[in-house]
Formats: C-alpha cells, sequence, structure tokens
C-alpha cells in the first residue's frame, strides 16, 4: 500500500512514519513537510492509495483542494488529522471526499486501526484475522444480574477454546473482577485510557486480569476522577485494538446511557439487555428498548435475556414479549444459592458447579455465540428494524 502523509509539523511527520512501517515491507509511506497546498501535488505526482493530511482544519477555503483530489484520484482516500474538531469544516470535509477524521496529534492505535480499515476495503496488504465480536451486557434495571452474565459468558467462552477479554465499562460502579477473580487488579481502564497513546495488543495484554489462560478482564477504573477522563474516543481505540487481537469483546456496561456507553453500544455486534420477570423491570425494561429504537440498532443486534426464570411466574413470557416488541433470546433459571456462591467466592459458576442449570444455560448461551443460528443473519435479517 502507497501512502503519503503531509503535515506542516515535522515531528508529527516522524511519528507518523513509525506508527505505519511494518515489518514486511508491505506499506511504502512517504512524508511531505506542507500544507493543504501540497496535498495536491502529491495526489498528482505520486498517486497514493492513502493519504494523511494533518491539519488545523479550519479554513474553508482550503477544501476545494479535496474536492479537486476526490475527483481527479477517485482510487486515493484521503483521511484527516484535525487538531480542531469544528463541525462545520469536518462536514464539509467529508462533502469533499474525506473518508476518515482523526485526531491530531493521532496515537497510534487510532491511526493503525484506520489505516487497516482502509486496507482491506480497498483489498491491499496481509488478509487480516477476521476481528472479533464485540457483545455488550447491559441491565434494564439495577441487580438484573448483568455482570455475573458477561463474567461467567466470558469464561464459557474461554472453555471453548475463544481468546476473550471482558471490558469493564460501568465507570464508576465496576466490579466485575470480583465476580471472577480474588485479587484487587493492578491496572484499570483509567489507566488505559490515560496511556492510550501507547495502546497496542502487548499494553492492553498487560493490563488485564487473568481470569484463565485465555480469558483476562480490564478492570473498572477505582476513581471517580480517574473514571471522568475516560472519553468515547478512547472506548473506540480500545474495543478496535481488542477486536484485533480477541476473538470475543465482552463489554460489561452500566445503565447510563451516556457517550461512552453509547459508543460502545454502537460499536457491539450484539447487545444483551438483562432483565426479570418483575413489573419495575419491565417497565425499565421497554424504556431501554425505547432507547435503542431511538438509536437505531436493528432487531438481530438486540439479544434479550430474561435471568432468574421461573416457569410459574405471575407474569408470563409472552406477555413481556409483546410488551417490549422483541422476543426473548435466552432465559436463564434462578439458582440463587449457587449464584451466590460463586459471586462471594470469586469464581465462574462453571468452575465449581458445571451441572447446575445456570452453568448449564451460560453454556448454551455461549454456543449461540460460538456457533450462531443463520437466522437473522442474512440481508433480509439486516434490514429489519424496529417497527
Amino acid at each position: 500500500m502507497k501512502i503519503a502523509v503531509v503535515s506542516p509539523n515535522s515531528a508529527h511527520l516522524k511519528d507518523i512514519g513509525r506508527y505505519l512501517q511494518t515489518e514486511d515491507g508491505s506499506r511504502a509511506v512517504a512524508l511531505h513537510e506542507g500544507g493543504m497546498t501540497k496535498v495536491r501535488v502529491v495526489a498528482d505526482q505520486q498517486r497514493p492509495d492513502l493519504i494523511i493530511l494533518d491539519s488545523m482544519c479550519r479554513d474553508l477555503e482550503e477544501l476545494p483542494v479535496l474536492e479537486y483530489v476526490s475527483a481527479q484520484h477517485p482510487q486515493t482516500v484521503v483521511v484527516m488529522l484535525c487538531a480542531n474538531h469544528n463541525p462545520e469544516f469536518l462536514i464539509n470535509a467529508m462533502r469533499a471526499g474525506v473518508r476518515e477524521v482523526l485526531q491530531s496529534p493521532a496515537t497510534k492505535g487510532a491511526l493503525v486501526a484506520a489505516v487497516e480499515r482502509i486496507e482491506r476495503r480497498l483489498g491491499l496488504g496481509a488478509k487480516p484475522r477476521q476481528p472479533g465480536q464485540i457483545i455488550a451486557f447491559i441491565p434494564c434495571k439495577g441487580g438484573s444480574g448483568a455482570t455475573f452474565l458477561a463474567t461467567n459468558v466470558g469464561y464459557q467462552l474461554a472453555v471453548e477454546s475463544k481468546k476473550v477479554v471482558l471490558i469493564d465499562l460501568n465507570l464508576q460502579f465496576g466490579d466485575a473482577a470480583l465476580f471472577v477473580h480474588d485479587h484487587k487488579p493492578a491496572t484499570n481502564l483509567g489507566d488505559v485510557a490515560h496511556n492510550i497513546h501507547r495502546l497496542d495488543a502487548s499494553f492492553l495484554a498487560g493490563s488485564l486480569v487473568n481470569v484463565a489462560p485465555n480469558y483476562g478482564l480490564l478492570a473498572a477504573p477505582e476513581d471517580p476522577g480517574q473514571a471522568m477522563e475516560v472519553k468515547p474516543e478512547h472506548v473506540d481505540v480500545l474495543l478496535t485494538v481488542a477486536a484485533d487481537n480477541y476473538d470475543f469483546v465482552i463489554v460489561d456496561v452500566g445503565r447510563v446511557l451516556d457517550a461512552v456507553t453509547i459508543k460502545a453500544l454502537d460499536r457491539a455486534n450484539y447487545v444483551f439487555p438483562v432483565m426479570q420477570l418483575t413489573l419495575p423491570f419491565i417497565r425499565d425494561a421497554n424504556r431501554l428498548i425505547s432507547a435503542f429504537r431511538t438509536l437505531g440498532y436493528s432487531k438481530d443486534k438486540i439479544r434479550l435475556v430474561v435471568n432468574r426464570f421461573e416457569k410459574g411466574s405471575e407474569i408470563k413470557l409472552d406477555d413481556v414479549e409483546r410488551s417490549l416488541g422483541v422476543p426473548t433470546f435466552k432465559t436463564l433459571p434462578n439458582s440463587y444459592e449457587a449464584v451466590a456462591s460463586a459471586v462471594n467466592h470469586g469464581r465462574p459458576i462453571a468452575s465449581f458447579a458445571r451441572n447446575n442449570p445456570v452453568a448449564k444455560g451460560l453454556q448454551e448461551l455461549a454456543h449461540t455465540l460460538v456457533r450462531p443460528s443463520p437466522e437473522g443473519s442474512g440481508v433480509l435479517g439486516k434490514l429489519l428494524r424496529f417497527g
């Protein structure tokens, strides 16, 4: 892949060139010190596959250059690194043909992820591994058992010989590590966000609590102030690096639908709202499903889980499904003593009670993720939206 980098900042140029180097030499990276006018010269003379333009992103009068490149060299992709996120400029830049916009100075993780996406789109470079599935668990109401399910499904997927990472994105009150581990994590999500410019596969692996040989957990921040430093762009980079290196990325989110949570839900292949069959849960589930409808999530993306299900419940499953407008993807039985024992000892339930009905239900849920049903996976399923 031929990449041309244009920047008025020589230090930025050196960093970008270093970030994009590959051991196999599959990328030819040319560095050019200059601004928007240099882009036209580079496009005409070198005809690269990708132009990375580092800019302040302020002057609308510079955009005709991008329109020229888009019209005269449609095979060339333009990515901009913007020091300022001026909404008017960014919208017009995208209209002029810019494919992606990243923050300047660019972090290695964000830049490499963007370049790899473009390589895949153009069919260039080495064939990458299939990105891992991103699975988000979200409680419809406090006490639903979403964290227990998320951590234990991660363990079951690891038992299936899959490489799994769980990210605790309940920033204020996350305690997922306690469900499957009995030691205080040395590193957490706040530390990773603070060092996002260093994030790669090895840095991520070194930040995890090792639950099992192929199952790691990134704990939530301990300090509320540290939690506030985690931004949507950090989550975006983190999920990209995780999906590129793990078969399954499980995200345990809190109940607050803020920008950080929505970024994770947007990136998820599937979202698992977790509820129980009581009226308060049904009311809050209705609100949550309505929010997903507003966000434009497809029916196939939402996988409703009913936890602590009992067949003789006063509220019937069919009534709940009609009320919410979505089918139940999975029910898990009530087994309070075994679940409480697992949580109290910080161990996955399947590690000591494999034949427990809850453990078996979690195993079945993991199987559906490893070997998904073809139903809803085709073009028709992807076109379906909430009514």
